[in-house]
């Protein structure tokens, strides 16, 4: 199908919630909750938070429809966000649309992946984003609206219906939203968004279509190397995506396992060297039908063990998260990147 601008309006009137919700539930435009009557008034107080933001988009797939910000923001108020959201939800949006991404096929793959923002830089303070205790979880309106706008967006102007473009087999809660922030205060190494080339200063949104996150407890060890035997076992999976050994994945440590892994001598590069080692998966664990299906895709084991990353570089390492000894694993669909993008804070 070949690019198509989005050029059409549709006048639902001014009604009241419940007519509204009703109504866009009948056309498919909702995600199941609940969701903000997109008023011109309220898509125009979007719009004005990133004035000055001329920089075309490229079409979404899967449908190759190529946006207005009015539409954008006319999925940022059903979503919930508040104006100063906005610059974030059009950052992910641009960074989702990298070629590398892959968002088609993340988005029409039978696998539960959802498109996972982490926000790192000084816009977590200004919009009072969760990066410590439950960032993944309720309570905190701009990461659970700045994920949810995004997945909107992808639902109405990509496309990606469920059952339908999106062909998920079970889906995953994740699919609501997955927006979190990186907490750099309690991080013994440089942030995340600065080892990938930003400023201190800058504020970046990185996304990844991932599962949802998977819990690491270890409140036995207490040296870095425990941890690090802990988190590579649960890396090592034979039911994820990762055994076929293709896309980055990501590590998000708590603080207290971080302070210890750091306190025994730990850099980022000797994690990630160590976790890429130790979380190969063994052929015992791989049935012999899998074995020939990754045979078949060129997946060949190295002296009895699958790697589940093709370099050390795709563990991506960062803190988020507030006490207790828990971190945790996100593996990706696979065939798709980290695609980082800088949030114009100041369009």
């Amino acid at each position: 199908m070949s690019d198509t601008s989005e050029a059409e309006l549709i006048d639902v009137g001014e009604p009241d919630f419940e007519t509204w919700n009703d109504l866009a539930m009948k056309n498919g435009w909702g995600d199941g909750m609940p969701m903000a009557v997109p008023t011109q008034a309220a898509v125009e107080r979007m719009v004005a938070a990133v004035h000055g933001d001329n920089e075309p988009f490229d079409a979404v797939s899967p449908r190759r429809i190529v946006p207005t910000m009015q539409s954008l923001a006319a999925n940022a108020v059903m979503a919930g966000c508040r104006p100063e959201y906005f610059p974030a939800v059009v950052a992910a949006l641009r960074a989702v649309l990298h070629p590398d991404y892959n968002l088609h096929g993340t988005l029409a793959t039978t696998h539960p992946c959802a498109q996972m923002m982490l926000i790192s830089g000084p816009i977590r303070h200004s919009l009072g984003i969760n990066f410590g205790s439950n960032c993944f979880g309720q309570g905190w309106r701009p990461n659970a609206t700045i994920g949810r706008a995004l997945q909107l967006i992808l639902l109405n102007v990509g496309g990606a219906k469920p059952g339908e473009m999106d062909r998920s087999t079970q889906g995953s809660p994740s699919k609501y939203a997955f927006c979190f922030g990186e907490n750099e205060e309690e991080s013994p190494w440089e942030p995340y968004h600065v080892r990938r080339g930003f400023a201190a200063t800058d504020s970046v949104v990185t996304v990844m279509a991932g599962e949802a996150p998977h819990n690491i407890n270890d409140h036995g060890s207490n040296t870095g190397d425990g941890l690090l035997t802990t988190i590579a076992g649960t890396m090592g999976q034979p039911g994820a995506n990762t055994v076929y050994g293709k896309g980055p994945m990501f590590v998000i440590l708590g603080p207290e396992h971080a302070t210890t892994l750091h306190r025994d001598g730990f850099t980022i590069e000797s994690m990630q060297a160590e976790l890429h080692r130790r979380s190969r998966v063994h052929i015992s664990r791989i049935s012999k039908e899998n074995q020939e299906s990754y045979a078949n895709a060129d997946h060949f084991p190295k002296d009895d063990h699958y790697m589940i990353a093709p370099t050390p570089e795709d563990i991506h390492i960062l803190v988020a998260g507030g006490p207790g000894k828990h971190s945790a694993f996100v593996p990706s669909f696979g065939g798709t990147t980290a695609s980082a993008v800088r949030i114009k804070t100041g369009a």
